[in-house]
């Protein structure tokens, strides 16, 4: 989906094709025809965006055979569907029964990170509709926490990998006249949890091609303020090369029974849903959301939040609520002032599957109907704030 900014640019809105498992090509084009193109249809749109997740294998077997390459572009235009972003977070696995920490291997100190950023840059640049001349690609924020802080040989061996990738880039941008640029994700108990983590080893880097993608689940599960935020960004001429738009679950009285007992619906053996609360002291946390229940590990007098990405049109039950007032706050600072921050979003609810039983969608259908009404909810915001969405 496309929307004019009053600025004359255009934003891109897409959905993450990561709630859909798929390690090879084959299931990459099983998605395309199963899930994408229903969810257009559903939206009414002759033309809809999606954010791929291209795994290990589905990327390989494109990098390897340019016929490949070139029938999977020419399968996007008859389905109505257009890709300008890539998710390159998870490397492979990702529909696994049980991910937790595996989804941060390999990181940035591992050569095969680099290789595979690079395969997805080269990908996206042959995927990229005609009349567009920028992609984007989202990547893990250098590092779960652990293994990175007790090398150190780690910041110097990923910012080397950044500023190889950032050099592969520029060539890439000579030779085919497309600039794709890659941005840290940063996330809850990685070696950048925060957008403020991010600015060293960014600053560091320091090149146009290697920014930040603000999720902005991640972004309210470690309570930063959308504004502050951002605006330190700009001031440390950070690039927002992308802005992936979810909610985290909110607890307010993670103190009393009931709440606890609706958090524990949520604490499921599939991902990681790293927990957060704001103290005088500072931030506190854990690295799943079955530790803070437990008891303990946590103060309870102030608000919890899991990061767990709720469907923005549907928040949990009370006593639970999601942080879309954050998403909404961030949008407004993202594309809602003279000139846009950023110019590619993308609806990222990939925990869909994750969801209490009662919430899951059983079928095809009642899942296409779900992310439907989360881009119909993503599109309302984007009009609110006077965008034109485009044919």
């Amino acid at each position: 989906m496309r929307f004019r900014h009053p600025d004359g640019s255009v934003v891109h809105l897409s959905y993450c094709t990561n709630v859909h498992p798929a390690e090879t090509l084959d299931g990459v084009r099983a998605q395309l025809r199963d899930h994408c193109e229903p969810v257009r249809r559903r939206l009414g749109r002759d033309r809809l965006g999606i954010g791929l997740w291209l795994a290990r294998d589905a990327a390989r077997a494109l990098t390897n055979d340019p016929a490949e390459l070139r029938a999977l572009r020419a399968e996007l235009d008859p389905r109505g569907l257009e890709v300008v972003t890539l998710n390159g977070f998870p490397y492979e696995g990702f529909g696994a029964d049980e991910v937790k920490y595996r989804v941060y291997r390999p990181d940035w100190t591992e050569p095969d990170r680099l290789a595979h950023t690079t395969d997805l840059a080269r990908l996206l640049a042959a995927l990229l509709p005609d009349d567009v001349t920028e992609g984007t690609i989202s990547t893990l924020p250098l590092a779960w926490r652990t293994p990175y802080a007790t090398d150190p040989g780690a910041p110097r061996t990923a910012r080397t990998a950044l500023t190889t990738l950032a050099q592969r880039l520029d060539a890439l941008a000579a030779l085919t006249g497309k600039s794709i640029r890659v941005g840290l994700e940063p996330e809850p108990g990685c070696t950048v949890e925060t957008t403020a983590d991010a600015i060293a080893p960014l600053t560091d880097v320091g090149h146009e091609r290697i920014g930040i993608c603000v999720d902005t689940c991640h972004l309210a599960t470690s309570f930063e303020d959308p504004g502050t935020a951002l605006d330190a960004l700009t001031a440390a001429g950070i690039p927002v090369v992308k802005s992936q738009l979810s909610a985290a679950l909110h607890a307010e009285h993670p103190h009393l029974p009931e709440v606890r007992t609706a958090l524990a619906a949520f604490a499921e053996p599939r991902f990681l849903h790293q927990t957060r609360t704001r103290t005088a002291a500072g931030l506190r946390g854990t690295d799943d959301l079955d530790e803070a229940i437990a008891g303990g590990a946590l103060p309870d007098s102030t608000p919890w939040r899991a990061h767990f990405h709720v469907p923005l049109h549907a928040p949990p039950a009370p006593p639970l609520t999601s942080t879309l007032p954050v998403l909404r706050t961030a949008l407004t600072r993202l594309v809602g002032g003279a000139v846009p921050l950023t110019r590619h979003l993308e609806v990222e609810t990939y925990t869909w599957q994750a969801l209490p039983a009662e919430l899951r969608p059983r079928t095809r259908t009642q899942l296409a109907d779900g992310i439907a009404a989360e881009l119909t909810l993503a599109r309302d915001l984007l009009v609110d704030l006077g965008l034109k969405e485009l044919p």
